[in-house]
């Protein structure tokens, strides 16, 4: 490290006012600080010390995405060696499967190393387009407006594959990334002034221009067509219900409560595993950094609104019959409670307020899953909508405490 800090030393003054290269301070600033304690000082009067800085609260989010991204790499892998037909394998076409087979890995669903592999190779691919896309935004932002370059897309960045399928097309993942951080962060101002998660609107904005290759039976299986076994169904658990019922679907498809926490099943790339999420909440509520109360309640809600609609009952919507608990563990209930409802930055800010926020989140998901057939998967957009609401839902918290307190001191 001692040879990088004096190169990084002896560069420095090209990037600084004056240099050579000072426009490109931002991309020289943000690599330097992450690699680097900066060895700035504060030299005005009092201010705030804290140890967490941005940078480091990001750090900490993509820590505790870690166990969500290694775990899909190897379901992705699995459930695609699962899929193939080794009768069929001669068929399979794309560059992973010729890295598989020059490398003699094989397709073995039983291997978790040969899953691993299989699985990065169309995680990674999404990863380095969705960092070179969305980098490249975030430098040219920074230029532009000379300030440096916000920490985070460390976090949105990650965010945003997790919540594909492993077959998008990467040029459709350049494309929604774009639009993500350009309309939903950098034109209100960049990092923490942004009303909507950026990675959400990446992720809706995909959802409606290109429904053919982020919705349906056969994005989520990272296998050709013409090479899975015979009669293999590539549906997920909320797709089945939908078309089945609950009850129906989890006795015909031998679907466990159990399979679904752990995330053996198909789904969006890091989505699937709500044991891996819980990981994830508990580093970030240990912590500080996620909020255990917009958690709770997006928890709350999903249960009394679950509950309300249990006895409501249908003879015709098998999804009336949904208990709670498998909401929670369907489809992205647990990764947008953990990683995409806690956004400190469009999520609200007072402490009624995120139990408020969390609690019509869960209430939305479960009414959007039972009553409307067009989005099974309803986490994404009652986010979204809350988002927006979020601003209206701290301005009547305070409003509702300065009322308290003024009839409190009135006494």
């Amino acid at each position: 490290m001692k040879f990088l800090l004096d190169l990084n030393n002896r560069v420095k003054k090209n990037f600084e006012r004056g240099g050579r290269f000072e426009k490109l301070y931002p991309l020289f600033e943000a690599n330097d600080t992450f690699l680097f304690t900066p060895d700035s000082v504060t030299r005005t009067a009092s201010h705030v010390r804290d140890g967490l800085d941005l940078k480091r609260m990001m750090i900490t989010v993509v820590v505790a995405l870690i166990p969500c991204t290694v775990f899909a790499m190897w379901n992705v892998g699995y459930q695609a060696n699962l899929a193939i037909d080794p009768a069929k394998i001669e068929s399979l076409t794309g560059f992973q499967n010729a890295v598989i087979q020059a490398l003699g890995i094989g397709y073995n669903a039983s291997n978790p190393i040969a899953c691993f592999l299989h699985g990065a190779l169309y995680f990674l691919p999404v990863y380095v387009v969705t960092i070179l896309a969305g980098g490249f935004w975030e430098v040219i932002f920074a230029i532009v407006r000379k300030h440096e370059v916000n920490e985070g897309f460390l976090v949105t960045s990650l965010l945003i594959p997790l919540t594909l399928p492993p077959t998008i097309p990467l040029w459709q993942v350049a494309i929604g990334t774009s639009f993500g951080i350009v309309f939903g962060k950098e034109v209100f101002g960049g990092t923490g002034m942004n009303f909507l998660n950026p990675a959400l609107v990446a992720r809706a904005f995909l959802f409606f221009a290109y429904p053919g290759q982020i919705t349906g039976d056969q994005v989520w299986v990272a296998a050709d067509q013409a090479a899975r076994v015979d009669g293999y169904s590539g549906a997920t658990i909320l797709g089945i219900t939908r078309l089945e019922g609950f009850n129906h679907a989890a006795s015909e498809h031998s679907y466990s409560w159990w399979k679904a926490f752990s995330g053996v099943e198909l789904g969006s790339m890091g989505e699937t595993s709500a044991l891996m999420c819980f990981i994830g909440a508990v580093i970030l509520i240990a912590t500080g950094v996620g909020s255990w109360r917009t958690m709770s309640g997006v928890a709350v809600g999903t249960i009394v609104m679950s509950l309300l609609m249990n006895m409501v009952h249908s003879t015709t919507n098998g999804s009336f019959e949904i208990p709670f608990y498998w909401h929670m563990v369907m489809g992205g209930w647990a990764f947008g409670t953990v990683f995409m409802a806690t956004d400190p930055v469009s999520s609200a800010f007072t402490n009624t307020g995120k139990l408020i926020y969390g609690f019509m989140i869960g209430a939305f998901v479960v009414l959007v899953r039972v009553v409307n057939p067009a989005y099974p998967e309803a986490m994404m957009l009652s986010i979204l909508f809350m988002n927006m609401l979020a601003p209206l839902v701290d301005h009547y918290v305070v409003k509702a405490n300065i009322k308290k307190r003024l009839a409190r001191n009135a006494a």
